[in-house]
């Protein structure tokens, strides 16, 4: 298949990322605000103008939901295109170097709230129908949300109870990217996650420490005695039925790792074996919250009442379930200076693990290698994509690629977030690529 041109699609496409990022479409629980009802108008009309047939799926208590569809050519298969509009707040605007919803360019990049998360990669949707004029050689579905920052309210269960308006052979999740500028990256691996709190109660009320210390068991003590055994000396998670096996695809070396993490000099990483297994393909646990008097109203007491909320990542093909219910038993189980502790469950997300031996694997490694000039890497993510497993559970044949135009450097959800103008167009590249490569594919494999 001779390479499409895509250069002379950009300046346009640009200009249309530009008037997207200036819409403020930060994600807001219940009734939608103008600028959400802007942005998602705005996508509405990109896809109309690229070839694709859209509706809206007004869900309650979200905002609206972009859908659409270009029927596939005979004996071709469907892909079905994934972004969100929506974007996180700019934060402290004093620690941007430009207007956050100003989109302004700067060594290459295009900086602003949402330009990598993920408006480019609505744009990079939009490139590849353009690059086909609205006619690609496989079928389309869309499905461009507004409220993925806030966990993607009604529409985590819509796609279950309504399959066939999702049914494709292939997705394209534009909710990801590089590893780093310059290396073309599919991500195949998602840890679930499994929220768990946990308090300690022994006494009726503070006590004056001078005259019941030592004795009087504290319950901030007993609190954090029990977190202390959740990892062993070397920082290793040490609760037993939690998964972890080691990682065999790319990823960012120690050094980039602390680099990306802001690691104070000097400091070890926790835990050991492989970085992968530690962030990818391994658990981990956070102590996220703890209620405990501040220093600044501390008072010489000993403390009646204490609690922590955990947040625990679990291995991608984990029941998340399974690793909550492994970390309450472990605390249930301890019983510090004599003294019981109460566990209960909270939120749970499954992981997610892609199949990588497909036709639609082979087409994207392929593409991606093509439009980078380098070899494809398979990335791990530490966190969780809520829509990824609701769509892969919807559509349990389909092959899901997670991709993008943004890279580990691209600051998102922090200020000066900004997207490399060369990594977008090649984003746009390989999508484009991809759809032609995977529609040869499959009808060599079904005798087309």
């Amino acid at each position: 298949m001779p390479p499409l041109d895509i250069a002379p699609l950009m300046p346009g496409l640009r200009r249309d990322l530009e008037a997207l990022v200036r819409i403020p479409s930060v994600s807001g629980d219940g009734r939608p605000d103008a600028p959400l009802l802007a942005a998602h108008d705005e996508v509405v009309r990109l896809f109309r103008e690229a070839g694709v047939q859209t509706d809206t799926l007004h869900l309650p208590g979200t905002a609206p939901i972009v859908i659409g569809e270009i029927p596939a050519p005979p004996g071709a298969p469907t892909v079905l295109l994934y972004s969100h509009y929506d974007v996180v707040p700019a934060g402290d605007e004093a620690l941007w170097d430009s207007p956050p919803f100003e989109p302004t360019e700067r060594d290459g990049a295009l900086f602003g709230r949402g330009t990598a998360d993920t408006k480019a990669n609505i744009l990079a949707h939009v490139g590849a129908l353009r690059a086909w004029e609205g006619r690609p050689p496989v079928g389309i579905k869309l499905l461009i949300e507004g409220n993925e920052e806030i966990g993607g309210a009604a529409l985590t269960a819509y796609p279950a109870e309504n399959p066939a308006l999702f049914a494709c052979d292939a997705m394209i999740i534009g909710d990801a990217g590089s590893v780093r500028p310059d290396v073309p990256t599919l991500t195949v691996a998602l840890r679930g996650m499994a929220d768990v709190h946990v308090e300690v109660t022994t006494l009726a009320s503070a006590k004056h420490s001078g005259l019941y210390g030592g004795a009087a068991p504290d319950a901030l003590l007993t609190l954090i005695s029990a977190l202390a055994t959740l990892h062993d000396e070397r920082g290793d998670v040490a609760v037993d039925g939690l998964r972890r096996t080691p990682w065999e695809g790319g990823g960012p070396d120690e050094e980039e790792f602390r680099a990306l993490a802001e690691i104070r000099d000097g400091l070890p990483l926790m835990g050991t074996g492989d970085l992968g297994s530690r962030v990818w393909s391994g658990p981990a646990i956070t102590v996220i919250g703890i209620d405990a008097p501040p220093v600044a109203e501390s008072i010489n007491a000993v403390i009646p009442h204490a609690r922590a909320k955990l947040n625990v990542r679990v291995h991608p093909a984990q029941d998340p379930l399974e690793a909550q219910a492994a970390v309450i038993a472990h605390l249930e189980a301890l019983r510090p200076f004599g003294v019981d502790l109460r566990a209960t469950p909270g939120e749970v997300g499954s992981g997610f693990a892609a199949r990588t031996d497909t036709d639609a694997y082979d087409a994207a490694r392929a593409a991606w290698s093509q439009a980078w000039g380098a070899d494809t890497v398979m990335i791990g993510v530490g966190g969780s994509i809520p829509v990824v497993n609701t769509l892969a559970q919807a559509v349990p044949d389909a092959d899901v690629l997670l991709v993008g135009a943004a890279d580990g450097y691209a600051n998102i959800h922090g200020p000066n977030e900004r997207v490399l103008l060369d990594e977008f167009e090649k984003a746009v590249r390989a999508e484009a690529d991809f759809l032609g490569r995977y529609a040869e594919a499959f009808a060599a494999r079904s005798g087309a």
